[in-house]
C-alpha cells in the first residue's frame, strides 16, 4: 500500500516540473521579442527630456514666486492697517493732556509703542519676502514690465522707511519724544502743585500723607514706569530731585538759621553757644526725623518699580541739597573750637543728639549714594569723641595749674572750687554721665582696650584731690592766720554741703562727714585766734573794781574801754571785708560772736557805769552800746561785691570759663 502511494506522488511531481519548463520557454521567447522595443524607447528619451524640462522648471518657479507674493502680501497688509492706527493715536498724543485724563494718555503711549513695534516687525517680514521676489526676478525667468519693477522697488523703500518709524518717533521732535516730554511736564506739574500746596513749616507739622495722596502717588508711579521703559528716566529723576530739594530747603528755612553763620571758634559767650547748640540739636532732629524721613519714603514709593540705586540716588541728592550738610558743618565747628571744660559739656550735648539719631542716620544714609553725609557724620563723631577725651583727661592737670593763682582776698570760696564742684556734679548727673560713659567706651574700643567704670570715677577723684592740694597751698598764702581759718572753714563747709548731690554720693559719707568736722574745727580756731583776745579787755574790770583808789580805778577803766574800742574797731575793720559764703554758716558764726562778745561787753558796761558814776566825761568813752555792738557783729561776713544772684550771672561763668580756657588751650596745644 505504501509503495502505491509513493509512485503516485512521483508521477504528480513529474507533471509539475514539465509544466514549469514549458512556461519558462514561453517567457524567454517573449523577452526576446521585447528587447528591441526597449532599445528604441531608450534612444528617444533624451530628445523628449530636452523638450519637456524647461516647461517643468518654469512651472516650479512660478509656484515659488506665487508663494513669495502671498507671504509678502500678509505683512504688507498688516503694515497698512497698523500705520492707520498710528495716525489715529497721533492726534491724541499731540494734544495737551490733562491730569484727569492722564491714565488714558499713558494708555495711548503704550498702544503707540506696541503699534510701532508691530509695524517694525511686519515691515521686516514684508521686506524679507520682497527681497525673495527681487531674487526671482533677477533670474530672468519671467519677463516683467518695468512699471511693476519700479513699484516693487518703491514698496521696498517705503517698507524700509516704515521699519525705522519707532526710532524716528523716539528722536527729538518725534511722536514718542513729544509724548514723553508731555509726560515729564505733567510729572513736574504734579510734583510742584502737590508739594507747594501742602508745604508747611516744620513747627506746624510735616505730614507725609498730606503731601502725596494715594491718587497723586499712583499717577507719579505710572509716569515713572512709562518713562523708565523708554530710557527717559534721567529727566524725570532730575525733575523729582529739584522739586523735592526745594521743598525740603523751604521747610528748614522756615526755622531760624542765623546761628549757623556764627563763628563758634571765635565765640567766648557761654550763653550764646548754649543757645546755638539747643537750636542746632532741634533742627538736626527735625531735619532727620521729619523732613528727610519724608523724602526717604517718597523717593522709595515714587520709584518703587525701578532699581534701588535710582531712588537711593535721588534721596542722596535731596539730602545734600536740603541743608543737612550745613547742620553737620555747624557741629564740626563746635568740635573744632577752643578746648576748655565748658566745651566738654557742649560736645557731650552734640554727641547726645548724634547718638539719639544714630539709628535714623544708619537707615536713611547707610547706602552708597550718601557717602558724603556718611563721611561728614563719621568725622564729626570722631572729632567729638576725641575732643571729649582730650578735655576730660586733662581736668586734674588744669586744676593743678591754677595752684599758682592767689586765693581770694576776702577768704571766700575760690571760684575755681565752685566751678569744679558744679562741673563735676554735671558730669556725674543723669544728663551728661550716660553720654560721657559712652564716649569713654568708644575711645577705649578704638584703642582696643576695655572700659571700666573706675576710669570715669577715678578721674573725678583725681580732680577733687588736686582741689584739696590747691586749698592747702592757698591757705598758707594768707598773711592773716584768722583769714586762713575763714578760708578753710568756707571751703570745708562748701564740700560738706555737697551732701545729696551726685558728687557727694560718689565721694561718700565719710568724706562729707570729715569736711563737716573740719568746718567746725576751723570755726573754733578762728574764734579763739581772732575774738578770744578781745575778751581780755573785758575781764580787767575785776582788777579795776578792786582798786583802793576810786579815781585811779576810773582812769584805768577808761583806758581799758578805750583799748577795747580800738581793738574791736581794728578787728571789725579788717574782718568787715571777709566773707562767709554759706548763709547758714554765716548766721551761725555771727550768732557765736554775739554770744561770746555782747554778754561780756554788756556786763562790762554795767560795772563801768557804777565805777564812773558822777564823772561828767565818762559817757564819751562809751562808743558802742551793747545793741549797736550786736548789730555790727550780726552784719559781718556778708558778700559786698558778689551776692548769690551775681554768682549765677553769665559774666561770672565767663570769667571762670576764661580761667580754665586760657590754661587748657596752652596745655592741649603743647601735647
Amino acid at each position: 500500500m505504501a509503495e502505491v502511494n509513493g509512485i503516485h506522488n512521483l508521477s504528480a511531481a513529474r507533471k509539475l516540473l514539465k509544466t514549469s519548463l514549458e512556461n519558462s520557454r514561453a517567457l524567454a521567447s517573449a523577452l526576446e521579442r521585447t528587447g528591441p522595443r526597449l532599445e528604441q524607447i531608450k534612444q528617444k528619451l533624451p530628445a523628449l527630456e530636452a523638450q519637456v524640462g524647461p516647461c517643468l522648471s518654469r512651472i516650479c518657479k512660478s509656484v515659488a514666486f506665487r508663494d513669495h507674493v502671498d507671504l509678502a502680501v500678509g505683512p504688507a497688509a498688516a503694515v497698512l492697517k497698523m500705520f492707520d492706527s498710528i495716525r489715529q493715536l497721533e492726534d491724541m498724543l499731540l494734544s495737551v493732556p490733562s491730569l484727569d485724563d492722564l491714565s488714558n494718555y499713558i494708555s495711548a503711549t503704550v498702544r503707540l509703542e506696541e503699534a510701532l513695534k508691530f509695524l517694525a516687525d511686519n515691515c521686516r517680514l514684508a521686506i524679507q519676502w520682497l527681497q525673495g521676489l527681487v531674487e526671482f526676478m533677477a533670474d530672468g525667468v519671467f519677463t516683467i514690465d518695468d512699471r511693476y519693477i519700479s513699484k516693487l522697488q518703491m514698496s521696498f523703500k517705503i517698507l524700509q522707511e516704515l521699519q525705522g518709524t519707532r526710532e524716528h518717533a523716539c528722536l527729538k521732535g518725534g511722536l514718542l519724544y513729544v509724548a514723553f516730554d508731555k509726560l515729564e511736564t505733567l510729572f513736574k506739574q504734579l510734583l510742584m502743585d502737590t508739594s507747594l500746596s501742602s508745604l508747611s513749616t516744620v513747627e506746624q507739622g510735616y505730614v507725609a500723607s498730606a503731601v502725596f495722596p494715594a491718587s497723586i502717588l499712583g499717577k507719579l508711579q505710572a509716569i515713572v514706569k512709562r518713562l523708565n521703559a523708554n530710557d527717559r528716566l534721567k529727566n524725570c529723576r532730575t525733575i523729582f530731585v529739584e522739586a523735592r530739594s526745594m521743598c525740603a530747603r523751604r521747610s528748614l528755612q522756615t526755622l531760624d538759621t542765623d546761628f549757623r553763620k556764627k563763628s563758634i571758634t571765635e565765640s567766648d559767650d557761654f550763653q550764646d553757644i548754649e543757645g546755638c547748640i539747643i537750636q542746632w540739636s532741634k533742627q538736626l532732629e527735625l531735619a532727620v526725623k521729619y523732613v528727610l524721613e519724608l523724602e526717604y519714603r517718597l523717593c522709595k514709593e515714587v520709584f518703587n518699580h525701578i532699581e534701588s540705586n535710582v531712588w537711593t540716588g535721588c534721596f542722596a541728592e535731596i539730602s545734600a541739597q536740603s541743608g543737612i550738610l550745613s547742620l553737620l558743618q555747624f557741629g564740626m565747628s563746635i568740635a573744632e573750637s577752643k578746648k576748655d571744660p565748658i566745651k566738654l559739656l557742649k560736645l557731650l550735648q552734640v554727641f547726645a543728639v548724634l547718638d539719639q539719631l544714630r539709628m535714623d542716620f544708619n537707615r536713611l544714609f547707610g547706602g552708597v549714594a550718601c557717602v558724603e553725609i556718611q563721611n561728614m557724620t563719621r568725622d564729626l563723631i570722631k572729632k567729638v569723641v576725641n575732643g571729649v577725651n582730650e578735655i576730660f583727661w586733662q581736668l586734674p592737670l588744669q586744676v593743678e595749674l591754677q595752684r599758682q593763682s592767689p586765693p581770694p582776698t576776702d577768704g571766700s570760696i575760690p571760684r575755681l572750687v565752685t566751678f569744679v564742684t558744679d562741673y563735676s556734679n554735671q558730669l556725674l548727673g543723669d544728663e551728661y554721665r550716660p553720654m560721657l560713659t559712652k564716649v569713654l567706651e568708644i575711645n577705649q574700643m578704638w584703642k582696643n582696650e576695655k572700659y571700666e567704670e573706675v576710669l570715669f570715677t577715678g578721674q573725678i577723684y583725681s580732680v577733687m584731690s588736686e582741689i584739696a592740694v590747691n586749698l592747702d597751698v592757698w591757705s598758707k598764702a594768707y598773711d592773716s592766720t584768722p583769714l586762713s581759718y575763714i578760708f578753710m572753714m568756707n571751703n570745708h563747709c562748701h564740700f560738706h554741703s555737697l551732701n545729696g548731690t551726685s558728687l557727694g554720693s560718689m565721694m561718700g559719707d565719710s568724706w562729707l562727714s570729715a569736711h563737716g568736722q573740719y568746718k567746725d574745727y576751723y570755726a573754733a580756731l578762728y574764734l579763739k585766734e581772732s575774738w578770744g583776745k578781745l575778751l581780755h579787755f573785758l575781764t580787767k574790770e575785776n582788777q579795776i573794781s578792786s582798786s583802793p583808789n576810786r579815781r585811779t580805778g576810773s582812769n584805768l577803766l577808761k583806758k581799758s574801754l578805750k583799748a577795747f574800742n580800738e581793738a574791736f574797731e581794728n578787728i571789725y575793720k579788717k574782718q568787715s571785708n571777709w566773707v562767709i559764703s554759706d548763709e547758714g554758716l554765716r548766721q551761725k558764726m555771727c550768732q557765736l560772736l554775739v554770744q561770746t562778745i555782747v554778754p561780756a561787753y554788756k556786763n562790762y558796761l554795767q560795772n563801768y557805769t557804777l565805777l564812773v558814776e558822777g564823772d561828767a566825761d565818762a559817757s564819751k568813752h562809751v562808743k558802742y552800746s551793747s545793741k549797736s555792738l550786736e548789730n555790727m557783729l550780726s552784719t559781718l561776713f556778708w558778700p559786698k561785691l558778689l551776692n548769690f544772684e551775681s554768682m549765677r550771672d553769665s559774666s561770672y561763668a565767663d570769667e571762670i570759663q576764661n580761667v580754665f580756657r586760657n590754661q587748657c588751650c596752652l596745655t592741649l596745644k603743647a601735647m
